[in-house]
């Protein structure tokens, strides 16, 4: 069961941690998706 939490603890730190590096870097897919002549707001 302890080896359970500690999994779903890991799994959380890492996938928000991506979400911020990720997003930092300009790797977003709004920022990934368009070019020139796409207007995202």
């Amino acid at each position: 069961m302890k080896a359970m939490l500690a999994g779903f603890a890991a799994i959380i730190v890492i996938s928000v941690g991506a979400w911020f590096a990720l997003d930092e870097i300009g790797f977003s897919s709004a920022e990934r998706s368009s070019g020139q002549n796409v207007r995202l707001d």
